[in-house]
């Protein structure tokens, strides 16, 4: 009989997956590349300006104390003498794929699940302990020789996807951890209830008030209780995932798209913010066409020292920047934000093309057609060959970043992200 069509307890759970997520994969991106850096305290940053915040920080910095979120005011008292670094995302994107490669020579890849995080599917007698901790050992020693010694990394190994992954917060850095069947679930109980992948601070209270405090709390309750506590059914599968039973994994559907950026000191004015929003919305709307969606929500908001804004309009089914850029203007007159530090868009109600019946009414289709010819323009003869001019001033700002779960950097243009390889002294 197989395995699948047998209920969830009588389900074999030898080990299946091994889980990738590389150290301090920024800071040790900069630290790879200038070998000054290493050995040192380094902070990733996107603005250099104290009132800014840390991006990344190598293990150095996180000895004392300097973490990702950390204002980098607040990190120069914690830890003197911190490097503080410009952030390169095209260089990390660069690593990523050179990190792929040297991963592809060990084991095919399952899935790439984010920057610095990948999963991989063993077979047959790969599923054996030592076997895959061979495996491990080898996938460290071929990332250290192909892509440098800093890209250090810790493994998970377990019976299915989400305890690999969390196996790798078990031991860092440069950890291997390998969860058998038998190891469940008192292996898990060192761990605090925000360590799991999918409980954030809002979770985690929801547990508490359904009782469940710790690690061993969760992984002990019975499934009633932690389906409860969750509210849904999501409940019930990580009452199998704890146990080390393998799921269907669960198809997603993208929800949103969106940018933001953290402002330069000069740009921290009406003006400023006004003119960054407007490269913002040409940027999300020009990835919302490559992606092939239109969009039926927009909001956009402005992080405030003092005071923020947030607003939100509908839209007729829209991928064109010109539209957005109309109801952005309507929108504007309503700010009433004190001291902005960083400004977002982001497009929700999301559609691919073939779903959408544009409007009889607006000039959505023709000027989806006129921002489609602006993206070949841009494609074959560079990033802002042609651009609105409302965003003249502002048309260098806001350049690509690596955002939570994606690997590669979007090009509004030929020649946009590209990064000339440095890797162990190649031109």
């Amino acid at each position: 009989m197989v395995d699948n069509h047998l209920p969830f307890e009588d389900r074999e759970r030898r080990l299946r997956y091994l889980f990738l997520d590389l150290n301090s994969y920024f800071a040790s991106c900069e630290q790879q590349e200038r070998p000054e850096l290493r050995g040192r305290p380094v902070a990733v940053c996107p603005v250099m300006a104290d009132s800014s915040f840390v991006i990344a920080a190598s293990y150095e910095a996180k000895a004392f104390g300097v973490k990702c979120g950390t204002m980098i005011g607040d990190a120069k008292v914690m830890c003197p003498g911190i490097a503080l670094v410009d952030g390169r995302h095209s260089l990390y994107s660069a690593y990523h794929r050179r990190v792929k490669e040297a991963c592809e020579m060990v084991l095919p890849i399952d899935e790439v699940c984010s920057i610095d995080e990948m999963r991989f599917r063993l077979l047959g007698e790969e599923r054996e302990p030592e076997a895959a901790r061979e495996i491990a050992l080898h996938m460290k020693r071929t990332i250290a020789r192909e892509v440098g010694e800093c890209m250090t990394s810790s493994i998970g190994i377990a019976p299915n996807p989400f305890l690999a992954k969390l196996g790798t917060e078990l031991q860092k850095p440069n950890g291997l951890v390998i969860i058998e069947a038998k190891d469940l679930p008192h292996r898990l109980y060192e761990l605090k209830l925000r360590d799991f992948t999918g409980i954030n601070k809002r979770m985690e209270i929801r547990l508490n008030a359904a009782g469940i405090f710790t690690a061993e709390d969760l992984c002990t309750a019975p499934r009633e209780k932690i389906r409860e506590a969750f509210g849904s059914v999501v409940g019930e599968r990580w009452y199998y995932l704890l146990r080390g039973f393998e799921l269907p994994s669960e198809k997603t559907r993208q929800k949103s798209l969106g940018h933001s950026h953290v402002l330069p000191p000069e740009l921290r004015t009406d003006q400023g913010c006004k003119e960054v929003m407007l490269r913002l919305l040409a940027k999300a709307s020009a990835r919302l066409r490559a992606e092939g969606f239109w969009a039926g929500d927009m909001s956009v908001s402005i992080r405030g020292k003092q005071q923020g804004w947030h607003a939100y309009t509908k839209l007729p089914p829209t991928q064109d920047s010109v539209t957005m850029t109309e109801h952005f203007l309507r929108m504007w007159e309503g700010r009433d934000f004190v001291g902005p530090m960083a400004v977002g868009v982001t497009f929700t109600d999301l559609h691919p093309a073939e779903e959408v019946t544009p409007s009889l009414f607006d000039e959505t289709v023709s000027r989806s057609d006129f921002s489609h010819a602006m993206d070949r323009l841009n494609q074959k003869f560079g990033k802002n060959t042609i651009y609105l001019a409302a965003m003249d001033k502002v048309r260098g700002t806001a350049s690509e970043k690596i955002a939570f779960g994606k690997t590669e950097l979007f090009s509004e243009g030929k020649g946009d992200n590209e990064w000339v390889d440095t890797f162990r002294g190649e031109k």
